[in-house]
């Protein structure tokens, strides 16, 4: 069988009732979308705010955001179908395996895993910097040593070692802690609204959309794709920065697909999945949209700091007491994202574990907390360590070609297996297909050309080592290739002396 050989849905579900496999059922819709706002909402809504403003599109920064949510929701209705259709573990990469084939399958999982990894490695290094912030507003200051970009970052180690044994003891566990996090989150965000408003200046808002201005140009490996070939040099503000701005804030929204990675741990997947995806989507659209518009109201944007706009713009009209409250509600916030990408790491590796595409012994469940501890510990150990000892700031964007490119491959994956596969039950269609899917694989491809050259090498170098694991192990190991696999979807001959016997019981 060759490298496009897939693994049918019927498959990929019966493989979730093996005992030694088997994860508890335990999340409800409610739980998902807490989950997804506990993901999307974190660094994005604290910074990303204040620099596309400053930099890109002025007031107009909510158009951008209106744009961004609808490319996200493109892409999450692709998800919700999948996710209600093949209710397993490993989100993209599952779905993947039953549409396009294995080859595609790997390519998508090994790109998720380095998403997962590194942006949990890169949020927990956001944790321990706007942790040294508050502490040093409450007077109890972090030693340079041991703290946000010393020698040893040592508060983002424990980090990770806590949310990991979180994680590897119970994923409702997990997840009722996220609750109470996300509850913080969502209250600071709302008193950011809410007391924002005593310090709005309606003339912080014209013009709306500021004329358009020339922007500085990347150069050499620095400069995004599209410009490297095409010549095309971004602008800033006007109608093009309102679309600078999406591409910008497009990746404050990444996240929601983590909550697929959840599916198999869903009591009724079929209805819950979509629940959950569209709905946390929706409210963070709309916490988003509301903050940039108080934000741009307080301060000008020409003069808000494009590094903690939130913070900075209470701090600009003297209330600083409002600004440490923010530094606190940022610290709740970036843990339940590292919380999240921790549990969506496990899974994705669960899932290709449980198909031998890696080491089957990884995928052991515990009997007990029936979750996949083996798995749980090794995530914790590596992303600990990157993120405590590796500058990681330089790989950021990596974690957004990933995420993009799984993007593509379930929205192109949606419209494949349509087609090859019209007879399966979906709880939840995509409407307009394949023209919607299609426009989100489209637009996913042109916000991944806008990434630098540099990041497209890494990206490229990445995949070398992807496809050099596959063909040397996974290619031979894989369950769906060894001779004794029967494909559950497929009719199976039974014999006439097993029909005898069983007419004689």
């Amino acid at each position: 069988m060759g490298v496009l050989r897939t693994k049918s849905v019927e498959q990929s579900i019966a493989d979730t009732d093996e005992p030694e496999y088997r994860l508890k059922k335990s999340l409800t819709a409610l739980d998902l979308t807490v989950f997804g706002i506990g993901v999307v909402i974190g660094a994005g809504i604290f910074t990303l705010t204040g620099r596309a403003a400053h930099e890109v599109a002025g007031p107009a920064i909510v158009i951008s955001f209106v744009v961004a949510a609808i490319a996200c929701t493109l892409a999450a209705l692709c998800y919700a179908e999948f996710a209600s259709t093949v209710p397993v573990s490993g989100s993209a990469y599952t779905f993947s395996y039953s549409s396009l084939g294995e080859l595609f399958a790997w390519i998508i999982g090994w790109d998720l895993i380095l998403e997962m990894f590194l942006g949990a490695s890169v949020v927990a290094q956001g944790w321990s910097a706007y942790l040294g912030t508050l502490l040093a507003q409450l007077g109890i200051p972090i030693p340079a040593e041991i703290g946000y970009g010393g020698t040893v970052d040592l508060m983002a180690i424990l980090l990770v070692l806590v949310l990991g044994g979180l994680m590897t003891f119970g994923i409702k566990e997990s997840l009722r802690v996220n609750l109470v996090l996300v509850a913080v989150k969502i209250f600071i965000v709302l008193f950011v609204i809410v007391a924002g408003l005593l310090f709005v200046n309606p003339a912080n808002w014209s013009p709306f959309v500021p004329d358009p201005a020339p922007r500085e140009a990347a150069t050499g490996l620095s400069q995004p794709l599209l410009q490297f070939f095409a010549g095309i040099e971004p602008t800033a503000f006007g109608v093009g920065g309102i679309f600078a701005g999406a591409a910008l804030v497009f990746f404050a929204y990444i996240g929601f697909d983590v909550v697929a990675t959840t599916a198999e741990e869903t009591r009724n997947p079929q209805r819950d999945m979509p629940i959950g995806i569209i709905a946390s989507l929706l409210i963070c659209t709309l916490l988003y949209c509301a903050v940039a518009l108080v934000v741009t109201g307080m301060v000008p944007y020409q003069d808000l700091d494009p590094a903690a706009a939130l913070a900075n713009a209470f701090a600009f009209h003297g209330a600083t007491w409002m600004a440490t409250l923010i530094s606190a509600g940022a610290v709740a916030g970036l843990t339940t994202v590292v919380l999240t990408l921790l549990i969506g790491a496990t899974r994705i590796i669960f899932a290709m574990s449980r198909d031998a595409l890696l080491p089957m012994g990884l995928a052991k469940v515990h009997p007990r907390f029936r979750t996949p501890w083996v798995i749980s510990i090794v995530v914790t150990v590596i992303v600990a360590v990157v993120a405590g000892f590796t500058p990681v700031g330089l790989l950021e964007e990596m974690v957004n070609i990933g995420t993009l490119s799984a993007f593509v491959l379930v929205s192109v994956g949606v419209i494949v297996l349509r087609r090859k596969r019209p007879d399966l039950r979906r709880s939840f269609r995509v409407p307009l297909n394949p023209w919607l899917p299609g426009l989100s694989a489209a637009i996913c491809v042109y916000l991944m050309v806008n990434l630098t050259v540099e990041t497209w090498l890494r990206f490229l170098v990445w995949l070398v080592l992807g496809f050099a694991i596959y063909f040397t192990y996974s290619h031979r190991h894989s369950r769906v290739g060894q001779p004794g696999y029967e494909e559950f979807a497929l009719p199976h001959v039974v014999s006439h002396e097993r029909e005898s016997d069983e007419d004689g019981r």
